[in-house]
């Protein structure tokens, strides 16, 4: 069992060193090969720069196509729509709220967005999933509790007390939150879990009041109710007007990939606010309590245990959240950063999905490859991007100036830059959507400034190496070496 379990353990630590092996090769692969194979190197560079016109091009597209989506969504009557429903008013919904240290106003903003559903709320519990190592969460709750109680189905306050092997986070919290519900409203009180969905809502969160009418539609409009996520678009426009120009151009593009990837429900994965039917939690063993990246994690363990019989539906309505923000202006940015290296720290998951490709039987091997192709070029290629698009095309010529002289050294930065500038289309379209759909302009904010927003953008090579490539390596790196981060809430101003 010993040796079984130092197998085990060997096996997981060199999955771990995977990504940050590939990703590093890949970067120092153009300074050696532009010294030793320069050719290579244009090659690989000029094929990369075809593959991020390519993504940009199905970004432009599929942002579109999920915009006018959400426009149209926003004004469809769901309520209404339910009713055709002979069993709509059995559906249930329960939504966790996990936090930790979180300002009393935050959880108030999120609260009111559910008290504010168009649904009956008496068809929502609320679970208040507090932590009970932050100093004063009593008092906070109940004064939360006080004034929300009424207004909910339920409104519960679990306190996580962590335990051996479990992993301070988002995770092990949700889990026990939800362990208890399921016990309290299904096993003491008799609510059938059938017809119950849960809700995974990060506490800065707040939903469009038809979010829950659309969830009960699709809910009981779709047969495979219980082999499906729900993903709403995640937008960062809480507190937009007060961020520093680096950190609203960053937040910008999480926010048009949120929105975008709506549309491609063949290879989605849920990701920070999703609901799932609480019996299909409940059947694969709740949220794992042992690590930190949870969403692509509960996706993976349900798309696993059902055979491959699980995917992604779309909800295209906002749930806005706050972009990383601090006191200032460098505070901000180190929050920021923080923020995407815990992200980037996804690449965690990798070493279970790779294991559980080869280990899992009865998938289909095409779909789950294309899974894992997924993920691998997702958290692989993550710090790898910028190098390659933005130094790649000088490296060959700086580390071998006589390749400069040959034919494709001369054309290649010109041919480079003509394949990159077709990228600047669907630039255009960001800007635009963006324009859109964000909130309108605070008085308090210069008439001008939404004006000059566009020019803002010239930042990209900037912040896409602190926001991008530089947490992404900084992960990576930490998890080759065993370095293994904790869970940092995003500071709240």
């Amino acid at each position: 069992m010993k040796k079984k379990l130092e197998k085990s353990r060997k096996l997981q630590r060199l999955l771990e060193i995977l990504p940050g092996f590939v990703s590093w090769n890949l970067i120092l692969f153009l300074v050696w090969g532009s010294y030793w194979s320069p050719l290579a190197v244009a090659y690989f560079v000029l094929f990369f720069d075809v593959y991020w016109v390519y993504q940009s091009f199905n970004l432009g597209i599929t942002l579109l196509i999920a915009h006018f989506r959400i426009q149209a969504s926003s004004r469809f009557d769901w309520l209404g729509e339910i009713k055709q429903f002979g069993d709509y008013k059995k559906v249930h919904h329960i939504v966790i709220v996990p936090n930790w240290k979180e300002p009393e106003r935050i959880l108030r903003r999120t609260l009111n967005s559910l008290a504010n559903q168009d649904l009956p709320k008496k068809q929502i519990t609320v679970v208040l999933a507090m932590e009970e190592r932050e100093e004063g969460w009593e008092e906070k709750s109940r004064a939360l509790k006080r004034d929300f109680e009424g207004k909910f189905g339920n409104f519960f306050i679990t306190a996580h007390k962590l335990k051996e092997n479990e992993v301070i986070g988002k995770s092990s919290n949700e889990a026990c939150a939800a362990r208890w519900v399921k016990r309290k409203l299904v096993e003491e009180e008799g609510y059938d879990v059938d017809y119950m969905t849960i809700t995974s809502c990060d506490a800065d969160h707040s939903f469009h009041p038809k979010h829950f009418s659309c969830l009960t539609y699709k809910f009981l409009d779709n047969p495979r109710r219980y082999r499906l996520f729900w993903q709403p678009a995640v937008q960062y426009y809480n507190n937009f007007w007060r961020l520093p120009a680096p950190s609203r151009v960053v937040n910008t593009f999480s926010t048009v990939w949120n929105t975008a990837r709506l549309v491609r429900t063949d290879i989605m994965v849920n990701c920070q606010n999703y609901s799932a039917s609480l019996k299909m939690i409940d059947e694969i063993g709740y949220w794992d309590p042992d690590v930190i990246p949870e969403d692509y994690r509960i996706f993976f363990k349900a798309f696993f245990h059902y055979k491959g019989k699980v995917e992604v539906d779309s909800i295209y309505l906002p749930v806005w959240g706050d972009a990383a923000e601090s006191t200032s202006f460098w505070r901000t940015m180190r929050n920021q950063y923080e923020q995407f290296k815990r992200w980037a720290w996804g690449a965690s998951d990798d070493p279970y999905i790779i294991k559980k490709f080869f280990l899992v039987r009865g998938v289909s091997f095409w779909e789950k490859l294309v899974r894992l192709l997924r993920i691998m070029e997702e958290h692989f290629l993550w710090p790898v991007n910028w190098f390659v698009i933005t130094l790649g095309v000088n490296l060959p010529a700086i580390f071998n100036p006589n390749f400069s002289k040959t034919i494709i050294g001369y054309t290649l930065p010109r041919l480079a830059s003509g394949i990159l500038t077709l990228a600047l289309i669907f630039l255009g379209v960001i800007i635009v959507v963006d324009a859109k759909q964000r909130p309108r302009r605070p008085k308090e904010v210069p008439w001008w400034r939404p004006i000059l927003m566009p020019a803002e953008f010239v930042l990209m090579p900037i912040v896409g190496f602190f926001f991008n490539a530089l947490p992404g390596l900084d992960a990576h790196t930490r998890l080759m070496l065993g370095k293994y981060i904790q869970y940092r809430v995003t500071e709240k101003v």
